[in-house]
């Protein structure tokens, strides 16, 4: 890995995005070499950073890993160029289809690739105590309450459903329930229950930085790895 990872942030106009671009900046040990927005740009460079349009994307300079919040439909051209040049790829983009998912599946033979419904780097510990929880209690009742802000359409969330993966995963029945109430950022308990006694394993969101900090986290580590498809939880060391 160089000194300075180079990233091209794909989604760049998005919260996302903005919040990634902005976390960079305060950053030395990673570069953003260009942001692409779906629609072209009002400003050529910002704050030094050059910016480029999806119609633009084969002509962005080299880099390292693109990390990717945008949308299904721009994923495709991101995936071909991150392979094309042998770039890593960090996607945290939801609603792909089964298509693009197998060919993620295919990618990563190729590149090192990660996608995540969720980039909290708590979250990729609770994923793992979960797995741990299920497996050590078989008969308990496993329940996952998630609470969200009221603009928020899916449901249960995307980490609830990766969390129900890892518990069900290890011989747990899952049931879901979910919250949607103000502007709560994102909150999610795993709820194991026996007879006599409750577990209750629980991650709350303070800031939806969390979600970049976990993101750059994940592509300044997976930079130079062999190709493969990688957890969250698998770039922590």
């Amino acid at each position: 890995m160089s000194e300075s990872t180079r990233i091209l942030i794909h989604g760049a106009s998005g919260r996302m995005g903005q919040a990634l671009l902005r976390l960079c900046a305060e950053q030395t040990d990673c570069q953003v070499v260009a942001a692409v927005t779906r629609k072209s740009p009002a400003q050529r460079v910002v704050e030094g950073v050059p910016f480029f349009a999806a119609s633009e994307l084969s002509s962005v300079p080299a880099f390292d890993v693109a990390v990717d919040f945008s949308l299904p439909e721009g994923f495709d051209p991101l995936l071909a160029l991150c392979m094309a040049r042998g770039a890593a790829l960090v996607s945290g983009t939801t609603g792909l289809s089964d298509a693009q998912r197998a060919a993620l599946e295919a990618a990563a033979a190729k590149i090192p690739l990660v996608w995540a419904s969720n980039f909290s780097l708590g979250v990729a510990i609770l994923s793992e105590l979960v797995e741990r929880a299920a497996k050590a209690l078989p008969g308990w009742d496993c329940d996952i309450v998630e609470a969200h802000h009221t603009q928020k359409k899916d449901a249960p969330s995307g980490t609830a459903l990766t969390l129900g993966e890892a518990a069900s995963a290890n011989g747990a029945k899952v049931a879901y329930a979910s919250l949607r109430a103000g502007d709560i950022i994102g909150e999610h308990t795993v709820q194991f229950t026996g007879l006599g006694e409750r577990l209750e394993l629980v991650h709350r969101a303070g800031n939806r930085d969390i979600f970049a900090r976990g993101a750059l986290h994940a592509a300044r580590r997976i930079v130079g790895r062999p190709a493969a498809a990688y957890r969250v939880r698998d770039l922590l060391d």
